[in-house]
């Protein structure tokens, strides 16, 4: 059952980071997070693309 995490657990982990961290931080995390997946995603999508391109 280790390493599986349920609803609790994760709402759990959310609000001790909201204490230590406190919103505006967590807020720039999230904002953090999300641009280097979206930027990940894009390099993934042209990295395909560049494959394809030389097949």
């Amino acid at each position: 059952m280790l390493g599986k995490l349920g609803l609790p657990e994760i709402l759990l982990i959310l609000a001790i980071a909201l204490l230590i961290f406190g919103p505006s931080k967590l807020a720039d995390l999230g904002k953090g997070l999300g641009e280097g997946i979206k930027n990940f995603k894009s390099a993934v999508k042209n990295g395909e693309e560049d494959s394809e391109k030389k097949s």
